[in-house]
């Protein structure tokens, strides 16, 4: 009996052996991915970096007004002006009445749960 339980015994050891050895693959394998992951982030955010900054270059207001100079022929461009903007009292703001709703319908929900499962509702 003692040789069956050393045999036993030695079968479980090699199966977590197994076991601990393809958990330890799997886990490296994991963290090589997670790895490769960061060193993404880390490329998307430095071309995110340089395309802020291609943008805040672009964007120059002395570089834009050359722009619309340049094209006013074709655009038509002009810089605002404070007398084209419009006054907070000039805004059609929704009157007190339009804001409450009526309900012209009324709904009967009590037991529609029932008759959706059964299929005996109506439409």
């Amino acid at each position: 009996m003692r040789g069956f339980y050393i045999i036993v015994a030695s079968l479980v050891v090699m199966g977590l052996g197994f076991w601990a050895y393809q958990e330890n693959y799997a886990t490296q394998r994991v963290l090589k991915q997670v790895s490769h992951l960061q060193r993404e982030i880390g490329h998307q955010r430095e071309e995110l970096a340089v395309l802020k900054a291609e943008w805040a270059y672009l964007n120059r207001p002395e570089r834009l007004r050359d722009l619309a100079e340049i094209n006013f022929d074709r655009l038509g461009l002009l810089p605002f002006q404070p007398e084209q903007f419009g006054r907070v009292d000039q805004v059609a703001f929704p009157q007190e009445e339009d804001l409450i709703l009526e309900l012209t319908e009324t709904y009967d929900v009590v037991g529609s749960l029932d008759a959706i499962e059964n299929g005996d509702g109506e439409e």
